[in-house]
C-alpha cells in the first residue's frame, strides 16, 4: 500500500482540481448541469483514482487505476479545448491549465511503467 497523498502526481492533480473547480464556477449558468459538471466530474477522477489505486494491494492494481486517471486526464484536456472554443477561459488561463494537465499525464505515464515493471 503506498501513501497516496506523498505522491506529486496526487499532489498536482489535486490542486489543478481546485484551481479548475473555481475556474468552472465562473462559466456561464446554462453550464451548471453541462459541460461544467463534466469537467468537474473528470478532474476530480484524477487524484481520486491515484488515491484509491494507492489503498489496493498490489501495484497491478495500482497501475490499472493510474491508468483510469491518465484516461481522465485526456477526457479533461479534451473538455478544456471546448470550453476555451467556447470562449469561457481566456487562451493564458488555457496555456497554463494545459501545461500542468500535460505535466500530470507525464508523472502519471512514467508512475504507470514503474509500477508495470
Amino acid at each position: 500500500m503506498h501513501n497516496f497523498k506523498e505522491l506529486n502526481s496526487w499532489k498536482e492533480a489535486k490542486d489543478l482540481s481546485v484551481l479548475i473547480i473555481k475556474l468552472t464556477s465562473t462559466f456561464p449558468i446554462s453550464e451548471i448541469y453541462g459541460i461544467s459538471a463534466q469537467i468537474n466530474r473528470a478532474t476530480i477522477s484524477i487524484p481520486s483514482n491515484i488515491a484509491e489505486g494507492a489503498g489496493r494491494n498490489s501495484d497491478k492494481d495500482f497501475a490499472r487505476f493510474i491508468g483510469i486517471a491518465i484516461g481522465s486526464t485526456f477526457e479533461l484536456e479534451t473538455q478544456l479545448i471546448i470550453a476555451n472554443e467556447l470562449s469561457y477561459m481566456d487562451n493564458k488561463k488555457f496555456d497554463e491549465l494545459i501545461l500542468k494537465l500535460n505535466s500530470i499525464q507525464k508523472m502519471l505515464v512514467n508512475f504507470q511503467k514503474h509500477l508495470n515493471k
